[in-house]
């Protein structure tokens, strides 16, 4: 197991429980068997089957967006769990930082659709959700500070 220190990350963490793709060369893994855990401006973190490198270079494809995003990040921190391990990544590319979070702010609102769904047994469908959600929290994902 790799671990580094996590409370060093200068993102805000986001739950989100939204399926991933990560292709990592320097270990085994690849396709969409991770969940993605929080989102951020700097990056994400996500639940994986293996632990990965600190250092190694990922490809994170999120496709629950049209198009899908697609990005690549650095291993900041890795840290086993029960029956996975907990993975941070960083991104490389200083134009991710916007386009996250606009991927952010889709995670939201699917979360908001599943947790409409089991809590108010309601059928959203995705405009429908982003209607709701933007009346409810856009104000405070504007500013989250």
């Amino acid at each position: 197991m790799t671990v580094a220190d996590p409370v060093a990350r200068s993102f805000m963490r986001h739950p989100a429980d939204i399926p991933i793709e990560i292709d990592a060369e320097q270990a085994s893994v690849s396709g969409s068997g991770q969940r993605l855990s929080d989102v951020g401006v700097g990056g994400l973190a996500f639940a994986c089957e293996h632990s990965l490198p600190l250092g190694s270079i990922v490809r994170v494809r999120i496709t629950i967006v049209r198009p899908p995003f697609e990005t690549r990040g650095r291993v900041v921190w890795c840290q086993g769990c029960e029956r996975h391990f907990d993975v941070g990544v960083q991104f490389v590319s200083a134009e991710a930082a916007f386009t996250v979070r606009m991927v952010e702010q889709i995670c939201h609102i699917e979360h908001y659709r599943q947790e409409v769904r089991q809590l108010e047994g309601r059928q959203l469908g995705p405009e429908e959700a982003a209607l709701e959600w933007v009346g409810k929290y856009a104000a405070d994902f504007a500013n989250p500070q």
